[in-house]
């Protein structure tokens, strides 16, 4: 009578593994990719710095944190280096039918940003709606695009009346 039972349990939990997605965790298909912690290197206006980064779901799967640090190391220009740490969430609007990241900087800024492109290939861009405790009219835009073996991330920023431009951009591999 055992083994009818063993047997039954083998044949039953492929479907168990097969089963429809919930709701929920379609709703989140699009950031599947970047759930983990990373590691990466990049470089910018600050210089070139070693990334460690994480994306988990808080919540009850309502949000997706995440957590950034930068070292960058001294340099001629900055003999002390610089560390840059931010966090932030990924919430869903569902007034707005849209995906909104609310991210916090060490420095004092706070960036609000709404989901602008969610491509099938996996491709995320944030543009913000709002940033605080910098002059009116300033814009930045967060691009995460997936790669064979991580993804790479472009930070933009924009000066009012102007065009993006670049300020960092970085690599991450996951640990």
């Amino acid at each position: 009578m055992k083994t009818k039972h063993f047997l039954t349990v083998l044949l039953f939990v492929p479907h168990l593994s097969m089963a429809q997605l919930t709701k929920q965790d379609s709703l989140w298909l699009p950031f599947s990719h970047l759930i983990g912690t990373w590691t990466g290197t990049g470089e910018g206006v600050d210089g070139k710095g070693k990334y460690e980064r994480s994306y988990q779901f808080v919540n009850n799967r309502q949000y997706i944190e995440m957590k950034n640090r930068t070292v960058y190391p001294p340099t001629p220009e900055n003999p002390k280096g610089y560390v840059h740490e931010d966090f932030g969430y990924v919430s869903y609007d569902k007034m707005r039918k849209t995906f909104v990241f609310r991210q916090f900087h060490g420095e004092g800024f706070v960036n609000q940003y709404i989901a602008e492109t969610l491509s099938p290939d996996g491709k995320i861009v944030f543009v913000t709606e709002a940033i605080e405790n910098i002059p009116d009219g300033w814009k930045a835009r967060e691009t995460y695009t997936p790669a064979t073996n991580g993804f790479e991330e472009v930070f933009e920023l924009a000066e009012p009346g102007k065009d993006f431009q670049l300020y960092s951009k970085g690599f991450f591999t996951k640990r």
